[in-house]
């Protein structure tokens, strides 16, 4: 009896596998997503980012959709696009390789007639804003020491570029007056991490006044200027990000010094404010609060009358309703406010562009991206969990298991407890998938890799370690220096849970994850070693002491007061690094990085996989030489992944 149940079993099973699996890697890698919108300055037609032909591209749309039309062919991703409000043309920002160097490019609404406005592929830009006139572009740039950045403005129709603020440090323009008098500077901490000022600085004198005077670590975003006031989100005493209005006590003059200011919090949920946009008059704002992953979009009224102008915040706001709890990003006004555009995604919706219209509260989808014939009924929404930790915490995570195994499963369950046998296969195996950042936060957008693992029977669990933003200021600080490695319990404590609680096969479990991601799953293959039957690191730190040596001078110091100093914690930052403990490794593992990351140098993955081959250990390793930190070519993803199932096929399965 006992025998034939494992044959029923063992059939239903197969069954199951093959039944879950209809669809290809190619297909799966092949969804295309849409993001960024940009209006006309008319408001008919709208530019977006999407990876249709492999990589982001500018591609053209009515603003209420229609055919597309493709606007730039480059092998390359796009970075940013911007329609110029005085209809004079597009401007847009690429890099070569992944190297992260961008450049600007200047381009007629109808994509014809590009030309270069920087040219230097050693210096990094980074884009701020257009002036209200369209005349000037705002940025960064490393082109004075590439340790540094300084402020710039260029004119578009001569190219003339101005620098505005020289600093020694790592400096970016929050903000830009509609008179391009003014402009907020936010400059980052360099003891805290997560920590910035923001300055107004006057453009003409160059004097700058500190806004944001604080003791401890504090976050100050999504900044606007308003007519008697600076608008922004900030963290400063509180767990979360919230709506700050800090304005002039006497608003006759231009008097910012702390004695003539005030700040009132005009909206303070429990979680974070973000995203925040304002219409081009200023009298609504759009934003986002992050209720526990999800996207909430809200809009709300702002007031500006009297004599001096007073601009008042409405206490009121209208939220808008999406198609279903997902994420929403990149949203931007009409010219005439009339209208808002936006990018949605949710598990089971890939990422696409949709028009809100104010007055008539219609939500409609503009962009139609591909599912390479994949029916959206197959995709996989997670169930958000929480579990206990090593110091009692809960740990949030998203936990999605195979569509339509549940019930088999729990059969093959039934049926071994009965026989006694079967118990493993009754089971599933897991991947658990770990962020970057690690001020990151997994949350329930389209995952498409997610999607394919996941018909192919595994279940991911996507957890956010302490560490991740998203669940207050103190849970982010956790893991800061030499608390690195709590966040990598976290993980341990995910694969207790996923055996006890989770119906997860004990030995058939992987980790995985990208940049800090890859970090943590070298960490837990070496402080973990007998947890996992897998693991694949993408582009991850093994060595802390080579990874700060090596990267970029502009970032050292910023991950410096993240992960300690090498002329104060360099013990600590060697006896964390999983290169140290490389003889702890038994399990598989598969390494990947680019030749151009400018962040986690490729020499961090050459360094484990030499280790580990000397040691004959199993290791897998794939180097792209056009890839930078991460892999985003859809011919070298085409190639990839197909490899990483098959190694999680044989160590898994």
């Amino acid at each position: 009896m006992k025998r034939t149940l494992v044959v029923i079993a063992a059939v239903l099973f197969v069954s199951l596998y093959s039944f879950a699996q209809q669809y290809t890697i190619q297909q799966y890698l092949n969804i295309k997503s849409a993001g960024s919108p940009s209006f006309s300055p008319d408001g008919k037609q709208m530019i977006y980012l999407t990876n249709a032909t492999g990589t982001s591209q500018i591609w053209l749309t009515g603003a209420t959709g229609g055919t597309p039309k493709q606007l730039t062919s480059y092998e390359d991703n796009i970075g940013f696009a911007r329609w110029l409000p005085d209809n004079s043309g597009i401007v847009f920002g690429k890099a070569r390789g992944g190297d992260e160097n961008t450049q600007f490019f200047w381009m007629k609404p109808d994509g014809s007639g590009v030309k270069e406005l920087t040219s230097d592929p050693k210096v990094r830009h980074n884009f701020a804003e257009v002036s209200k006139d369209g005349k000037k572009i705002y940025y960064a740039s490393n082109k004075r020491n590439r340790n540094y950045f300084d402020i710039y403005s260029m004119e578009l129709a001569t190219g003339k570029e101005e620098m505005l603020y020289q600093y020694d440090g790592n400096v970016n323009i929050a903000a830009v007056n509609d008179a391009g008098t003014q402009f907020v500077l936010s400059r980052a901490g360099v003891e805290k991490s997560l920590d910035n000022d923001l300055f107004l600085v006057d453009v003409r004198t160059k004097k700058e006044v500190h806004l944001t005077p604080h003791t401890d670590a504090a976050e100050f975003g999504n900044v606007a200027f308003l007519a008697d006031s600076i608008l922004m989100t900030s963290n400063d005493k509180r767990e979360f990000e919230a709506l700050v209005q800090v304005r002039q006590k006497n608003a006759s003059g231009d008097d910012w010094s702390e004695a003539n200011r005030s700040s009132e919090v005009t909206y303070s949920p429990n979680w974070d404010v973000g995203g925040v946009t304002l219409s081009d008059d200023s009298s609504m704002m759009a934003y986002t609060v992050n209720n526990d992953g999800f996207s909430e979009l809200y809009l709300r009224k702002i007031e500006t009358g009297g004599k001096p102008l007073i601009s008042t915040v409405s206490k009121s706001a209208e939220q808008v309703k999406l198609p279903a709890q997902g994420v929403v990003g990149g949203v931007t006004f009409s010219k005439d406010g009339s209208k808002i555009a936006l990018t949605y995604s949710s598990p089971t919706q890939n990422g696409d562009i949709w028009l809100y219209d104010i007055k008539s509260k219609k939500l409609t989808q503009v962009t139609q991206s591909d599912r390479a014939g994949i029916d959206p009924k197959s995709f996989v929404a997670p169930s958000l969990i929480k579990f206990k930790t090593f110091d009692g915490r809960e740990i949030p995570a998203w936990y999605y298991k195979p569509s339509g195994s549940n019930s088999a499963i729990a059969n093959l369950g039934s049926m071994a407890s009965r026989s006694g046998a079967l118990e493993a296969n009754a089971k599933v195996p897991v991947i658990v998938s770990v962020h970057g950042g690690p001020e990151g936060q997994s949350r329930p957008g389209f995952n498409s890799l997610f999607q394919y693992y996941l018909s192919r029977g595994y279940a991911v669990l996507d957890p956010n370690v302490r560490g991740s933003t998203g669940y207050g200021k103190t849970y982010t600080h956790l893991d800061d220096v030499e608390k690195r490695e709590d966040s990598v319990k976290d993980l341990a404590a995910a694969h207790d849970w996923l055996t006890k609680s989770g119906g997860a096969d004990a030995k058939r479990i992987a980790v995985m994850g990208g940049s800090y991601g890859g970090y943590m799953t070298m960490a837990a293959v070496t402080l973990y070693p007998d947890l996992w039957a897998a693991a694949v690191n993408t582009v991850g730190i093994v060595n802390w002491e080579t990874f700060l040596q090596n990267t970029s001078g502009y970032r050292r110091r910023a991950r410096e007061v993240e992960y300690g100093r090498l002329d104060r914690d360099i013990d600590l930052l060697r006896r964390i690094s999983p290169i140290r403990k490389i003889d702890q490794i038994r399990t598989p593992l598969f390494v990947i990085h680019g030749k151009n990351d400018p962040r986690v140098p490729y020499t961090e993955a050459e360094q484990v996989v030499a280790a580990l081959k000397s040691r004959e250990s199993i290791v897998e390793y794939k180097l792209y030489d056009d890839e930078g930190h991460g892999i985003s070519k859809l011919k070298n993803r085409l190639e990839l992944y197909p490899l990483v199932a098959d190694f999680l096929d044989k160590y898994m399965k």
